[in-house]
């Protein structure tokens, strides 16, 4: 059905999310709900005072780290009032209870992130980044496959019953059961998001910036571009209109393959839906959701829509970059009340919502315009094209006088007197203008801090120029980026004791068991204590770990107390285990207690991770099983059980003791190069994934924030899942370590920045 198009118009704005507001799940005539990366799923009912606002009317809580894609379950015996599913960056699915605001079942299986979710019939159907679709039944798993061979990143179920995905490896598939029966190949990069369009077919997402709309028999019926970043969903109504939700901070509406609305946002869209009404719901980073209508008798009242239109504003503003500098913090018209200090010297000042380039003539004692910078570079702009050939940047200049706007391309690999000479000669503009643009090209690139070449002699005069602080290089080579903290090479370890303070513990606790008439059996023997003075003096005597050795009775004898001691005094006993590991004949004789049915190490994970764990055992076994990376007979052990590791130790993550998420980050960021090294895609992805949590953590301290971090860019930097961590949407992860005031975060996060913009 045709409809004339109106514009939509603000109606209400959903506040409570305290981070990013991530998915939106349109729960019949009951509600919404929405997905945060503040961990929380909220429910929105109608306001019955005021109809065209909505309420929240429930915050549910158990997700440990970010929340994704819901689903909703309309009402029935089990859920009077309906369910909600949601899936999370902890790998978990969590159906709720809308009634009670309770988890009632909580879906373990996948190895990564959930990414999608749908309903079929009364089984739950998920996608992951693990690259598996799964079926849940009755709260168990009764099927899962290998769906892609990159991350899948959507579902959708069709009515006739199908499935349909979208993956990283930038297709689609059409699923019958476990059989694929169509592959949609065409979009130019990763596929995020994928929907229904009643009557005609398949909408697609994607990465590469267009919204598709595909026949069930693989044909592109329509393609939709003007984005100009990441495509993040897209949805339909029975009206055929089209909403997309974008990077570009905006919501577009598309009628007939065309652009007829967009919706700009004060941040990243991330998820747009339809009401059955047809108003739009969207989903910002700045953690409100919005609901926009046509229905003039719904629209906000003009003081919600001015302060809408002002916060806008204000982040236009705030994102806007000239010269390399935000636009509000560039000094007013004011500033050229002050004179030049030299001929020729470049300013760059605010006038309204541009900057403007002035260059100081000393002659006439005046700041001459040089031009108005139209569309300076901005953080998130990658390149830029001008006749068909791409640069770093592309000015667009006005020098007045009626003339027209010039194009100013420009790459930071070229000499600036160079690109000066050539653009002049080109815009038959007088050469004296020559160091006026030089200065104009460094100050909108960026580069204000800049020396003198040596190498470099100016053909007009022969003389030494400026040109920006980098060596010189041959046109067109471009210099090779350096990290600050990545990556990573080698493994790090916790190599020192405090042996009499363990000895001490373990004392007092054997005269514990001693007291105690049931547990007496397990205490030590005179002789047991002088074997244990014995291991600590071969620990002590570090400048002979060449030559010493243990005898077989004392390596048993630490796997008996192992075994055998309760859980509430093992800590002391882990804490030798941690050190003898780093001991070459204490490391060689226990490795062959973890390749036979007896795993000691998998057993003691097992016992310190159960529920409830205390913190001590937590953090003497994650720093003993972080040590054996030490050693070179434990690494085909630790590959093989890098899961079971990770996840037991998952919880870690959200320790509220600071050694413990420490011990955490540094087992993560050991993994991290080990499986860079050996080239294992699957367990980089998993130990990615693991370090994102950590990055994003916000109880997390600084040290075992930069562990992970150092991890995600060692990952993305060497290993096989930068595109992963693109996905993750890690620019905002690096962004915000960049914004940090402890300077190794900063650094860091700048390090993963320029990762992930490398082409």
């Amino acid at each position: 059905m045709d409809i004339d198009f109106k514009e939509y118009q603000l109606r209400c704005q959903l506040r409570g999310h305290e981070d990013d507001a991530r998915g939106i799940c349109i729960c019949g005539n009951a509600g919404i709900a929405t997905s945060s990366r503040d961990r929380t799923v909220r429910f929105w009912t109608v306001d019955e005072s005021q109809k065209r606002e909505y309420m929240m009317s429930k915050i549910l809580l158990g997700h440990t780290s970010f929340v994704g894609p819901l689903a909703w379950i309309s009402p029935n015996d089990e859920f009077p009032e309906g369910g909600i599913i949601s899936g999370g960056m902890d790998t978990l699915l969590r159906v709720w209870n809308v009634a009670t605001g309770e988890t009632v079942q909580m879906l373990k299986g996948h190895k990564l992130q959930v990414t999608g979710i749908a309903l079929d019939g009364s089984d739950i159907v998920s996608v992951s980044v693990d690259c598996t679709l799964r079926r849940w039944r009755g709260g168990q798993q009764v099927e899962a496959w290998e769906a892609h061979k990159s991350a899948i990143q959507a579902v959708v179920k069709l009515p006739s019953g199908e499935l349909v995905t979208g993956s990283s490896d930038m297709a689609l598939k059409l699923w019958k059961g476990t059989t694929c029966i169509q592959t949609f190949l065409g979009h130019s990069d990763t596929v995020r998001g994928v929907a229904f369009m009643p009557e005609l077919g398949i909408l697609s997402a994607s990465h590469d910036g267009s919204i598709r709309l595909w026949a069930l028999s693989g044909e592109v019926l329509m393609e939709m571009v003007g984005h100009t970043s990441i495509v993040y969903s897209v949805d339909a109504h029975v009206s055929g209109l089209i909403v997309s939700a974008s990077e570009d901070c905006s919501a577009k509406i598309w009628k007939d393959g065309v652009c007829v609305q967009s919706i700009e946002h004060p941040g990243c869209v991330w998820d747009a839906k339809f009401l059955e009404n047809g108003d739009v719901v969207t989903a910002c980073s700045d953690g409100v959701v919005r609901i926009w209508t046509v229905d003039l008798n719904k629209i906000a009242d003009s003081v919600e829509l001015d302060s809408f239109a002002t916060q806008l504003s204000q982040y236009k503003i705030s994102r806007k970059r000239v010269g390399g500098l935000k636009l509000e913090d560039l000094p007013g018209l004011e500033a050229l009340r002050t004179p030049g200090t030299s001929d020729g010297q470049t300013k760059i000042v605010r006038e309204g919502d541009n900057g403007v380039a002035y260059s100081w003539n000393m002659r006439e004692q005046n700041w001459d315009k040089i031009g108005e910078v139209v569309d300076g570079p901005d953080d998130n702009m990658k390149t830029s094209v001008l006749d068909g050939v791409q640069y770093d940047h592309v000015f667009d200049v006005d020098i007045g006088d009626g003339e027209p706007i010039r194009k100013l391309p420009y790459n930071r690999s070229e000499n600036p007197y160079d690109v000066a000479d050539k653009w002049l000669l080109k815009e038959n503009l007088p050469l004296s203008y020559r160091q006026q643009i030089v200065e104009f090209i460094l100050q909108n690139s960026g580069q204000k801090d800049f020396t003198s070449d040596p190498l470099f002699r100016d053909p007009y005069t022969g003389s030494s120029a400026y040109v920006p602080g980098a060596p010189s290089r041959s046109p067109g080579v471009s210099p090779k980026p350096s990290y600050k903290h990545i990556p990573k090479k080698g493994m790090l370890a916790f190599d020192t004791a405090q042996f009499d303070g363990i000895l001490k513990k373990m004392s007092d606790f054997n005269n514990t068991l001693l007291s105690d008439p049931d547990k007496k059996h397990l205490s030590l023997s005179e002789g047991d204590i002088v074997r244990l003075n014995n291991i600590v003096k071969i620990l002590k005597d570090t400048s002979h770990y060449h030559s010493s050795r243990f005898s077989d009775v004392d390596v048993a004898l630490l796997l008996k107390l192992l075994k055998t001691w309760p859980v509430d005094v093992l800590f002391p006993v882990i804490d030798v285990l941690r050190m003898i590991v780093l001991h070459p004949d204490g490391a060689d004789m226990l490795v062959q207690h973890v390749k036979d049915e007896n795993d000691i190490v998998i057993e003691l994970i097992k016992k310190v991770t159960a529920s409830p764990p205390l913190p001590a055992n937590l953090l003497t076994s994650l720093r003993a099983v972080t040590n054996l990376f030490k050693n070179a007979s434990f690494i085909e052990w630790l590959i093989i059980h890098r899961g079971e590791i990770l996840d037991a130790f998952s919880s870690c993550c959200s320790s509220s003791n600071k050694n413990v998420q420490i011990s955490y980050a540094t087992l993560i960021l050991n993994y991290a190069v080990l499986l860079i090294e050996k080239k294992n895609e699957e367990g980089q992805s998993q130990v990615l994934s693991a370090a994102l949590e950590m990055a994003e953590e916000e109880s997390v301290d600084s040290d075992s924030r930069f562990r992970a971090l150092v991890a995600i860019g060692s990952l993305m930097l060497e290993g096989l899942v930068r595109k992963v961590a693109l996905d993750f949407d890690v620019l905002s992860i690096a962004k915000c370590a960049k914004a940090s005031k402890e300077a190794k975060i900063a650094e860091v996060g700048a390090d993963i920045e320029l990762v992930a913009k490398q082409s």
